[in-house]
């Protein structure tokens, strides 16, 4: 293989893992002048890829779509093939490492022309794999629009349904996209409210990339675990209530971290925050997690109410009583040199 062809291949993964390049950085990344990747970029052209290239200081080289598949070995019907199958995947989590899936399905995606993705996305709608129990559905095309959006650290525009069926545009920097309890989420840092926050990708339509870039915030492996676990924790559970809590809103959010999600300020110092779970059980769970000394009020109601009062007022009874006696035998076992 000679030099120019290994030159324009390294040129062509380059534009395939990131959405846009300056040409001076892929001139420095390839070690030629930025007059030899003009001429790599026309040698790609020339194979059929369509690169969109903007003028001026920051003006750069982007791998668009063309009017038919690049040459990457596939029949029209192998690549319609290929990403009905990728959005099967994803959006049923069929396979392991997810996140490969979707990087794969958004590489596949990027250069798909029009026409044949759509007839991915009328194909794979009428795909149901059998024996699974799927969640809610979750479109194929956004999740490879965010898939790309997360990979380029791009600036992305939503429109987003909240589960009270508020409609709301949001303006975020996707982080990360992650699957759990058969549905999918997005970690994004959210413009307007200046925090953290996670979306259900089922809820989530008309994507519009700004091509803005963004330097993304350093988070790690086990805070993107706790973000998600957070946000799944956030349906409807069967017992459910709220606790005003005698602190302030700022420092409630210091002490409970992503667990303080959903709370709200009551004025005089005090904080609204809801908690709830399968049973009283789990609800009396999230109160126990107050800090110490906090007082607080809640509105759970019964019969969860009195279930809670009757375990609490049995637990005193019990703190109160005299310890049981120790057996004989446990004594022993407890005796010095044993």
């Amino acid at each position: 293989m000679s030099d120019t062809t290994t030159r324009a291949l390294s040129l062509l993964n380059l534009l395939q893992t990131h959405r846009h390049w300056p040409g001076s950085e892929l001139a420095g990344r390839l070690g030629v002048t930025e007059r030899t990747v003009r001429r790599d970029v026309e040698r790609l052209r020339e194979l059929g890829y369509r690169i969109e290239s903007t003028p001026g200081a920051a003006g750069g080289y982007r791998l668009e779509a063309g009017s038919a598949v690049p040459p990457l070995l596939l029949t029209d019907e192998e690549a319609v093939a290929m990403a009905i199958g990728l959005r099967v995947a994803a959006s049923q989590r069929l396979v392991s490492g997810p996140e490969t899936t979707i990087t794969a399905l958004a590489k596949l995606e990027q250069v798909l022309p029009a026409p044949l993705r759509r007839r991915v996305v009328a194909l794979a709608e009428s795909v149901q794999p059998a024996g699974l129990n799927a969640g809610a559905a979750v479109s194929g095309e956004v999740l490879g629009e965010l898939a790309l959006a997360c990979r380029d650290h791009e600036r992305v525009r939503f429109t987003y349904t909240a589960a009270s069926g508020e409609v709301t545009r949001r303006r975020v920097e996707p982080h990360a996209l992650a699957p759990a309890d058969r549905h999918w989420y997005l970690l994004c840092w959210d413009l307007e409210k200046d925090d953290w926050r996670t979306f259900r990708v089922d809820r989530l339509d008309a994507v519009e990339h700004t091509r803005v870039l963004f330097e993304p915030k350093p988070l790690t492996a086990e805070q993107i675990e706790e973000f998600i676990f957070v946000a799944r924790s956030w349906v409807r559970q069967a017992v459910e209530a709220d606790a005003v809590m005698d602190l302030p809103l700022d420092r409630m959010r210091e002490l409970f971290g992503q667990w303080g999600q959903g709370a709200s300020d009551e004025g005089d110092g005090r904080t609204r925050w809801p908690v709830g779970g399968a049973d009283f059980r789990e609800t009396m769970y999230g109160l126990s997690w107050i800090p110490a000394g906090v007082e607080y009020t809640t509105d759970l109601a019964a019969p969860a109410r009195d279930e809670l009062r009757e375990t609490l007022q049995r637990m005193l009874r019990a703190l109160d009583a005299p310890p049981p006696a120790v057996p004989p035998q446990r004594l022993r076992e407890r005796a010095p040199g044993r």
